[in-house]
């Protein structure tokens, strides 16, 4: 059976900071890979 796109994204695990590793809220299909805190550091 064809899974539909909504619930494949619905199922996606939750996106980790590459940095420190702590979940990021945000849209699973986002580009970015760093938290707000890590990414802010710099």
């Amino acid at each position: 059976m064809i899974q539909s796109i909504v619930e494949f994204f619905k199922d996606l695990p939750p996106k980790k900071c590459a940095e420190c590793g702590e979940p990021i809220e945000e849209q699973h299909e986002c580009y970015g890979n760093l938290c707000d805190q890590c990414n802010s550091v710099g």
